[in-house]
């Protein structure tokens, strides 16, 4: 199965080869408006796919305050589907860190501790798993040396759920992918397109399950 990963777009609509499934791991639009999102989801309408997958970040007011609803794609929220036998699940929750943009919090919490009961509704035996915040200490490194991604993602579910791909962004220093690990045979991908600038300069990352 052909997989292309992609977030952070901030309004970018990267040029994309088409295959099985796209996965879109949030803050789609630069200003969160309406409109902005009405033309995010007629671009996702273009892109040839048999299946596109959207969750939510912390840029996405507009998709938390309910203001549009994707017409084009699998919108997940703290839920789930499924595509060729894979079982794909999605959530979009961030905790704040120092030097976050206080007006760019949706799907937010003041800390990790706050957003952790929402990483346990993830289920077991999910085999594909999205979500905006990386997990702590897996491409979450920020220009200042610290590493912001969610504890709880790390502590409590890391060996938990063991998917064979974890599609994350939000950090956009973090770009890239790491494994599949041996012990766990997890992919993990930062597939963040924007750079630190927000220059939309990064690649989309292809996987093949």
């Amino acid at each position: 199965m052909i997989i292309d990963c992609i977030g952070c777009l901030h309004g970018a609509r990267p040029k994309l080869d088409g295959g099985d499934l796209l996965i879109v791991t949030g803050d789609l639009t630069a200003r969160d408006s309406e409109n902005e999102m009405a033309l995010f989801d007629y671009w996702l309408h273009k892109q040839k796919y048999a299946a596109k997958i959207v969750i939510g970040g912390n840029h996405d007011n507009v998709l938390q305050e309910r203001r549009l609803k994707l017409q084009f794609g699998t919108y997940l929220e703290d839920s789930g589907c499924s595509f060729n036998g894979f079982k794909i699940w999605g959530s979009p929750w961030t905790s704040r860190f120092e030097g976050i943009n206080p007006h760019c919090c949706a799907f937010t919490g003041e800390n990790d501790a706050e957003i952790a009961p929402y990483f346990d509704k993830i289920p077991d035996d999910v085999d594909i798993l999205i979500t905006h915040s990386p997990p702590f200490t897996i491409r979450d490194l920020i220009d200042d040396g610290k590493q912001v991604g969610s504890p709880s993602l790390m502590a409590n579910h890391i060996k938990r759920l063991r998917p064979k791909l974890w599609a994350f962004s939000h950090i956009h220093e973090g770009y890239g992918q790491d494994g599949p690990y041996k012990w766990s045979g997890t992919q993990y991908v930062n597939c963040s397109i924007m750079t630190k600038r927000y220059e939309s300069t990064n690649a989309p990352i292809r996987i093949i399950l």
